[in-house]
């Protein structure tokens, strides 16, 4: 079984297409539940960021290597130390985006590691927004780079507070020292990468090609609805297959077949979503699984594999309906 990230402010839920766009459910990892900080340290100001002291790393220099990490000499600062140890060329992170990263993290006063995705061999996937991970987090990756390693010292109030974290070991007076290596980061501008695939059946919606964050568009025909699901590429990316288990993160649109109208996006929320395909309408599920990361999906779901006769409650959707989506799949989970 895969160990819990200690990381996490908060459990995740995790947002099901039968809510139909509501924001407040949305999965903010993979992870499973995990210990909450104090409301003190939720409820802390932003700190004041300086670079020092931070620990030597000894050994594992290289990106993406298992850092060492020596003890903390004297008392850490009481502010956040940020320092960018190798400096990346890519995105730069924002705050609300979704980060890919491998990280470690030790007590500043006895080096004791309590966690590290290194060994795990499974990079951390989270939100840096508040309630999702400890806001030394959330504030110190803000600006870094993709492709960059950062370490920091996070005092109590930006970490677990005073009560600390007893599943790891932590004590309510302890500074945290992390090293990050910052994979990838994604925000509500991200689209689907890959080549075009021709959409030559005149019976299907077609679907844009566009990959400036906006929403691509979705053009019905005037023809009867498919009695069978299609789930079709738009764009192929290269990435790993979907797994019918995975949780994956995208960008989606929402159509009914009958007159095209839009009942639900990311796009016009301005926010990303994540969800497990085993937590999804089975059309999503089944469409969804063994196509790539990175491309964009055009899914068409029959009423016996969307909502039947019991579509959500204010939706606008109406009883046996076809669907419509363009799915952007930015990244499993």
């Amino acid at each position: 079984m895969r160990r819990r990230s200690l990381l996490l402010a908060v459990p995740a839920g995790l947002v099901t297409l039968a809510g139909c766009g509501d924001d407040n459910k949305s999965d903010q990892a993979k992870s499973s539940s995990s210990p909450s900080p104090s409301a003190s340290a939720s409820s802390a100001p932003p700190p004041k960021i300086v670079d020092g002291p931070l620990p030597a790393i000894t050994a594992g220099t290289k990106f993406g290597e298992k850092p060492t990490v020596a003890k903390g000499s004297g008392d850490p600062s009481k502010d956040l130390a940020v320092k960018t140890v190798i400096a990346g060329g890519g995105q730069s992170v924002a705050e609300n985006d979704f980060v890919v990263a491998h990280y470690l993290g030790q007590v500043w006063a006895t080096a004791k590691v309590f966690d590290n995705s290194y060994d795990r061999k499974t990079p951390l996937f989270i939100q840096l927004a508040q309630g999702s991970i400890i806001d030394g987090w959330r504030y110190g990756l803000v600006g870094k780079k993709v492709g960059s390693r950062v370490e920091m010292a996070v005092p109590p109030t930006w970490g677990y507070g005073k009560q600390g974290n007893t599943q790891a070991g932590i004590k309510g007076t302890d500074t945290l020292v992390f090293v990050i290596d910052i994979e990838n980061t994604f925000n509500a501008k991200s689209s689907a990468k890959g080549k075009n695939v021709p959409q030559n059946d005149a019976n299907l919606p077609k679907v844009g090609t566009n990959t400036d964050g906006k929403a691509p568009s979705i053009d019905v025909p005037k023809t009867k609805a498919p009695t069978k699901l299609v789930a079709d590429y738009v764009i192929e990316g290269d990435g790993d297959e979907v797994k019918a288990d995975s949780t994956v993160l995208v960008q989606y649109k929402g159509v009914v077949w009958d007159g095209g109208k839009e009942f639900d996006s990311t796009y016009s929320r301005g926010q990303l979503t994540s969800f497990s395909l085993q937590q999804v309408v089975k059309g999503w599920g089944q469409g969804l699984t063994g196509k790539k990361v990175g491309s964009r999906v055009l899914i068409v779901i029959p009423p016996a594999l969307g909502y039947g006769d019991n579509p959500p409650s204010g939706s606008g959707i109406q009883k046996d309906s076809t669907l419509v989506f363009t799915v952007d799949i930015l990244a499993k989970m």
